[in-house]
């Protein structure tokens, strides 16, 4: 990576020219993790949380987050999104959920900041579904895992296994 796209010769911020691209399958896997008390992850396991189910809440936000991503980072193009997958799992010893988006779409750039996005919307909807009884959550580790397609091909994170 030798320059930054998102600038022209200019200095001034632009949207890049993905036009002259060839069109190909992309995907991208985020993951993150959100802590809390133990016994906020045990009101979220039960599922007698005030707000209701925590977790199906927090997936149907992800993925609205992943097809909203070009309406919050200003200069990423709008995407023919053609699949979105959000798991979380929880991590009881730690006292954590850990939160995986596969995103994927067939076209001229990819979907890593849709995975990313997905991660953190869906993370902040479990933070903000328990802030009532656990203000101290931390939302951390949130990073791109994999992406696949596109002229760089595949790139995997060096921890990817601990994803």
């Amino acid at each position: 990576m030798s320059e930054l796209t998102h600038f022209d010769n200019a200095g001034q911020a632009h949207m890049v020219d993905v036009g002259g691209k060839e069109s190909t399958h992309r995907v991208a896997v985020a993951a993150g993790r959100i802590r809390m008390l133990p016994t906020t992850l045990d009101l979220i396991r039960s599922g007698t949380t005030k707000k209701g189910d925590v977790l199906g809440i927090a997936r149907i936000a992800a993925i609205q987050g992943a097809k909203r991503t070009s309406d919050l980072i200003p200069l990423c193009h709008p995407l023919a999104i053609t699949r979105i997958a959000v798991d979380f799992t929880v991590d009881e010893a730690a006292a954590a959920i850990d939160c995986r988006a596969q995103v994927e779409t067939r076209g001229q750039t990819g979907v890593e900041m849709e995975a990313l996005t997905a991660v953190q919307v869906g993370l902040l909807t479990i933070y903000d579904m328990c802030k009532a009884v656990d203000r101290g959550m931390t939302i951390e580790r949130v990073r791109l895992v994999e992406k696949r397609g596109g002229k760089s091909g595949h790139w995997q994170a060096p921890d990817a296994g601990d994803a």
